[in-house]
């Protein structure tokens, strides 16, 4: 707490500041000394520490780093939304309390990305990492992706799209998230069904990732898949279905004029029949052959999934 009666708010040192947002106490020495982004409440001593307001200005900051902005533009967008001789803010607790403010978990997701975009930006791995982690466990594989790690990729690669400078940070983050799905994906005993799911992208693909994080949904559901991440040629993806004679075949299109209805007729030949899903925004349900079941988004393709090889949630 800051020096003086017990009516002052809370204050917090560099460290907790830096923990609370996810940045190095450098990165926010830095802000200071660059764009005056620093504490303003002094103690007794030589310390100087960060109240409502300051942590206030910094997360404005953190926003506007992940809408793609330059770090010079999120402190004068901060700044000019917060000025330092402004109104005192509304007191802030000194542990966060984000899961209360808003019942639909936006908030916690909003404050999750803010850390690992800027994590992210300060190219921190062990940080990264960490908050990898931390995401996952506190919101579940799919919550985790749909509300965090997919929206902080997309906006770091519009961020740098068409340019080399910065796109390191893209390739880091991309890295970081696939290690996390694989972690995050348990290694079955007993997989509630006797025939597995193939996961797969169409050829033309790039964006696999989505299927790792499927993936990992479905081991979590007890549900035994085989992942095929680097997308196959349409021969060699309609032998590994042979082969592997799974209960259901889906295959992920993101990009829209990548994916072929035909490499369905090219998966089903054979006398094991297996259920098959088009999965994400690239498919034109309207092109579908009758026997493909559009799977919208993944939460709704896990609950699919799970639904027609077991029965449902056990």
């Amino acid at each position: 707490m800051g020096a003086g009666s017990g009516t002052e708010e809370p204050t917090l040192p560099v460290a907790s500041v830096a923990r609370r947002l996810g940045v190095a106490p450098s990165t926010l020495r830095t802000w200071d000394r660059r764009y005056g982004l620093g504490p303003s409440r002094h103690t007794d001593g030589r310390h100087r520490r960060y109240g409502s307001s300051d942590i206030g200005r910094l997360e404005l900051m953190q926003r506007a780093l992940l809408s793609g902005a330059s770090t010079a533009e999120a402190a004068k967008y901060a700044l000019e939304q917060m000025p330092r001789s402004g109104p005192p803010q509304p007191e802030e607790p000194s542990e966060p309390a984000d899961a209360a403010v808003a019942d639909d978990g936006s908030e916690v997701r909003s404050r999750l990305a803010r850390r690992l975009s800027t994590a992210a930006l300060a190219m921190d791995v062990g940080a990264v990492q960490r908050m990898l982690a931390d995401t996952i466990t506190e919101l579940g594989v799919l919550p985790a992706w749909t509300g965090v790690l997919e929206p902080v990729l997309s906006a770091l690669g519009a961020r740098w799209r068409g340019a080399s400078a910065g796109a390191e940070v893209e390739y880091l983050l991309a890295e970081c998230v696939f290690a996390a799905l694989v972690r995050a994906t348990p290694v079955l005993d007993e997989p509630r069904n006797t025939r597995p799911v193939l996961l797969g992208c169409v050829p033309e693909e790039r964006d696999s990732m989505p299927m790792y994080a499927l993936a990992a949904s479905l081991a979590g559901r007890r549900i035994g898949a085989q992942l095929f991440g680097v997308p196959l040629p349409a021969d060699v993806l309609a032998v590994a279905v042979r082969r592997s004679a799974p209960a259901a075949v889906v295959l992920w299109a993101n990009r829209r004029g990548v994916a072929d209805t035909r490499l369905f007729a090219r998966v089903s030949r054979g006398r094991q029949r297996s259920r098959l899903f088009a999965c994400g925004p690239g498919w034109d349900p309207a092109a579908l052959p009758d026997k493909v079941e559009l799977l919208p988004d993944l939460p709704g393709a896990a609950d699919r999934i799970e639904h027609v090889l077991v029965g449902g949630r056990r």
